[in-house]
């Protein structure tokens, strides 16, 4: 099943992705809610982010050959995490499928795409093992961690490099059924493919991470956790478009745009 989030006529509600229309639902998914015979088509709403997460994780690097191909361009021993840490990212970032990412006006030439799977919280998890984790799933969507690597290197926290204004697009829906190991993350510019990888070829999986987590801090209902991207991701500049494409889930899109 697949669930959005959309506007129309100026109210904001859930609906349930069916073809090319959508059927609204009273209530959100995480709490009591009911299907109503209301569809609407696709073209007469506004998409908007699938939901605003309550607490919204990141993790850290979490692929082995991002680790490699990284040091060989850098000249730098790479080094593989010995554990799942986790970060944060800010609400303020968020837009949605088709919105533009807005560069700031003195961003400079280095702003990269991160292809990444959202994973969205639908249970309370607490203390939880690896192998209770995905029971506590409510489903998958995709991130885009765009990031500015000047401001990276330079500042002394991720407050402007990752969390500018609209530098976390997401969406386009959440989908509830997948198959992990059979998902690819496809990524492309302007149309033309720039990274290929099997999504689940994670150094630490989505239980590992989840479980870890649970240890310390309660996972609720509606938070979400990024999951890390591989490849090595490009410059990407004003006027360019980002397509990340994740098998079993859809395409998030967004175009790239300079503050005017």
């Amino acid at each position: 099943m697949r669930w959005c989030r959309f506007e129309s006529e100026g109210r904001i509600s859930f609906g349930i992705v069916e073809g090319d229309s959508i059927i609204k639902v009273d209530g959100n998914p995480f709490e009591e809610h009911s299907i109503t015979e209301r569809r609407l088509p696709f073209a007469n709403v506004n998409l908007l982010v699938p939901l605003i997460p309550r607490t919204f994780y990141a993790a850290g690097i979490n692929y082995r050959d991002h680790v490699i191909k990284m040091a060989a361009i850098t000249g730098r021993e790479g080094q593989i995490p010995q554990s799942a840490d986790i970060g944060y990212r800010a609400h303020n970032a968020l837009i949605p499928h088709d919105q533009p990412i807005i560069l700031p006006r003195d961003a400079t030439d280095r702003t990269q795409y991160e292809g990444e799977l959202v994973v969205v919280i639908g249970k309370r998890a607490k203390h939880i093992t690896k192998e209770e984790a995905l029971d506590h799933v409510f489903g998958f969507t995709i991130g885009n961690d765009f990031s500015e690597r000047t401001w990276q290197a330079g500042d002394r926290g991720l407050w402007r490099a990752k969390n500018s204004d609209t530098f976390k697009p997401m969406g386009p829906w959440i989908e509830t059924d997948v198959d992990l190991d059979q998902m690819k993350t496809i990524i492309r510019v302007n149309g033309n493919e720039k990274d290929n990888f099997k999504t689940n070829n994670m150094i630490f999986d989505i239980p590992t991470y989840m479980s870890r987590m649970s240890d310390y801090m309660a996972l609720e209902p509606g938070d979400v956790i990024w999951m890390g991207t591989d490849g090595v991701p490009e410059n990407v500049k004003a006027g360019d478009t980002v397509e990340i494409e994740i098998t079993g889930i859809g395409t998030l899109r967004n175009s790239i745009e300079k503050e005017e």
